[in-house]
């Protein structure tokens, strides 16, 4: 399946929300006719509206593609209703959390190629990364084209089995709220040392984006630019004294944060 196998049989996107809508701008920027987009969603934004794409109008029968983006909570009342796209060669590709392929083959056959994603929000400045995994079903042409279609919105890994999701879950799904609440905290500590409110914010946004940047950057491995920044008797070590203090600081708090999001993303997927 090739990208003109979608223009030409169409793409179904059921559920636009800010994950469904970056994915359709990426798409859309990179050449995928509009007219080729069929979009289920009862409360269209106007900048859906705007795009040029069929809207809440009457299914191809034989899509290429049907990318699940509904909420959760919206998956058993949406997905029966794509039923009749089961078990043929059309691809469903699914970036709600939490549900399982498991859920998707009991609704639409065993048959069906299905990949299951997980995007993080960055995705809406196409600075996501998504992992995926496939069902029996989905061959390495229904992964290559779930990857391609994927990375119109950041980074794309495979994953070797379902099970790793919730682990993702826990270190990309979540991660960034870990890092937003890094930035709060740090402009806190800028502003309980005399900083100015909007300049301890400026500066703590500027360093972790700069910071992050970097690392993606770099062929040095985060521990090596963490030594690069460190000079003996420092001002960064000082600091690192208290950051990695194996009983309070990130060393000790970091892995239960991920170990408890993976645990929840555990117990949700079991309903």
């Amino acid at each position: 399946m090739k990208e003109s196998d979608i223009a030409k049989r169409g793409l179904v996107l059921l559920g636009c929300g800010k994950m469904g809508s970056a994915m359709l701008a990426g798409w859309l920027a990179r050449g995928l006719p509009p007219a080729s987009v069929q979009v289920t969603d009862p409360h269209p934004s106007d900048w859906l509206k705007a795009q040029g794409v069929s809207l809440n109008g009457e299914m191809p029968a034989k899509p290429a593609v049907v990318l699940v983006a509904v909420k959760p909570q919206m998956m058993a009342e949406a997905l029966p209703t794509l039923q009749a796209m089961g078990g043929g060669d059309t691809l469903f590709v699914s970036v709600a959390a939490g549900t399982p392929i498991a859920y998707f083959e009991e609704v639409l056959g065993a048959a069906t190629p299905i990949v299951r994603a997980m995007p993080n929000t960055p995705a809406a400045i196409s600075r996501g990364i998504t992992a995926i995994v496939g069902n029996g079903a989905a061959d390495e042409a229904a992964l290559a084209v779930a990857e391609e279609l994927l990375s119109a919105v950041g980074e794309v890994v495979r994953l070797e089995s379902e099970s790793q999701i919730d682990a993702v879950t826990g270190v990309s799904g979540s991660g960034p709220a870990y890092v937003f609440h890094m930035i709060e905290t740090m402009a806190a500590g800028g502003i309980a040392q005399g900083l100015p409110e909007d300049l301890a914010l400026q500066l703590a946004k500027a360093t972790v984006a700069g910071a992050g940047a970097l690392a993606m950057a770099s062929e040095e491995g985060p521990d090596q630019l963490r030594r690069n920044v460190t000079s003996p008797n420092g001002t960064t070590q000082a600091a690192l004294e208290v950051l990695m203090d194996a009983q309070s600081g990130f060393p000790a708090l970091l892995p239960r944060a991920v170990k408890a999001a993976t645990d929840r993303s555990k117990e949700l997927s079991r309903g």
